[in-house]
């Protein structure tokens, strides 16, 4: 196994640790802390095993596969963390879009496997879950930093800004899906 699969393989497996982390009792001083370095590490691997990947032309199959499917896991179980969280109260549509939109490509990609292709992920795709990471990574700090001390500015405020950019990640999401399926429209043709 080269390395930008064993970096894909240890983002899925971090991915327990930062739930761990951010909801367990036992560390009410720093597991927000933990939890979003955790998310952090997990968030520069997909950026890490991509460059390698093509720096060093180690691309494969199970990497295409197994990379983009990470990256859902990974998002996907931060934004179910924070519906869950009554601190942050966000709204579960941009939830729901998120991963209506994953189970549509991932089906778009079963569709394509049939017929010998492996889908990668696309410009749009990658620019989704990036943007949607950094809102995740700034989410989680505010999370950490409201716990330790007042902002400047009132509640309601913060909570509009970080939906917000939740809602920009849908977004982006409705529009790399579209995308998605309109690349993908032969394979659905033609089942």
């Amino acid at each position: 196994m080269n390395l930008p699969n064993k970096l894909t393989i240890m983002r899925v497996i971090l991915i327990p640790f930062f739930v761990f982390f951010l909801l367990s009792p036992y560390f009410p001083a720093y597991g927000n802390y933990i939890a979003v370095a955790i998310f952090i590490v997990a968030s520069l691997t997909d950026m890490l095993d991509g460059k390698i990947a093509r720096k060093h032309n180690l691309v494969t199959n199970f990497g295409k596969f197994l990379d983009p499917l990470a990256d859902k896991v990974l998002v996907i179980t931060a934004l179910i963390v924070l519906v869950d969280l009554p601190d942050f109260r966000m709204n579960a549509i941009p939830l729901i879009i998120i991963v209506a939109r994953e189970f549509m490509v991932s089906g778009l990609r079963l569709l394509a496997a049939e017929d010998g292709v492996v889908i990668p992920a696309g410009i749009w795709g990658k620019l989704k879950t990036a943007f949607t990471m950094v809102t995740l990574v700034g989410s989680l700090l505010y999370l950490s930093l409201a716990e330790d001390f007042t902002l400047c500015m009132p509640d309601w405020i913060r909570t509009w800004m970080l939906n917000g950019f939740i809602w920009i990640s849908a977004g982006l999401t409705i529009l790399s899906g579209m995308v998605y399926l309109k690349g993908c429209w032969k394979y659905i043709s033609t089942s």
